[in-house]
């Protein structure tokens, strides 16, 4: 009676390797979020044995540090290009905040929201949630300062109002993960709230009209 031969895994170049890994744990943490990537199921996505990832990522916390970086580094990436389409500053402010409450991104945002917890036990993990957040609020703040360099918004501490404006995003999106819908039309909501805060016109960071 013949038996079918176990399928070994295909030999690769170690910077192949390692870059299926992380492409694994990438996909693994936006489909099932940080908690799920264990060698196991990073070892089982990639078909290989556990002891092959563990060679290449010697402790979980760093990779679930690196996993986060990139795909919410690529997400500041993404924006950030999509910024620099638009026109002027009071465009770019109004576009960022639509773009970043618009819902199709709730699981970058599931992301984040885990990475702040996990990150009250993991140091490695707490460092790059730091960093990121300090991209996101250089992409606010780079926006705002240049809005008050043009006359267009009127602001006397950009990064104090980067800083607020990043946080009532993370909360807004952090409900919107539960599908709260406590207020409807997010984007346009704070987008009024924050023509208040920068001294902008009213209406004009907003970039679809109240249904």
């Amino acid at each position: 009676m013949s038996s079918t031969p176990q399928k070994r895994a295909v030999r690769k170049s170690p910077a192949e390797r390692a870059a299926e890994i992380t492409e694994a744990a990438r996909e693994i943490a936006l489909e099932a979020g940080l908690t799920a990537l264990t060698l196991r199921n990073v070892a089982a996505r990639v078909g290989v044995a556990s002891g092959l990832v563990a060679h290449y990522q010697p402790t979980m916390d760093a990779l679930v540090s690196t996993t986060f970086a990139t795909i919410v580094a690529a997400e500041t990436q993404e924006v950030s290009s999509l910024l620099s389409q638009q026109p002027g500053p009071s465009e770019r402010l109004g576009v960022l905040v639509e773009t970043l409450l618009d819902n199709s991104r709730l699981d970058v945002t599931a992301i984040w929201v885990e990475a702040w917890t996990l990150g009250r036990r993991n140091e490695t993990l707490a460092t790059a949630v730091r960093e990121q957040m300090d991209a996101w609020q250089r992409v606010f703040q780079d926006v705002v300062e240049e809005g008050h360099a043009t006359g267009a918004f009127n602001v006397t501490d950009p990064a104090a109002v980067a800083w607020q404006i990043l946080g009532m995003v993370d909360g807004l999106n952090a409900q919107a993960l539960v599908r709260w819908d406590g207020v409807n039309n997010r984007g346009t909501h704070l987008a009024h709230a924050v023509e208040g805060m920068v001294g902008a016109a009213r209406g004009s960071l907003v970039t679809k009209p109240d249904a």
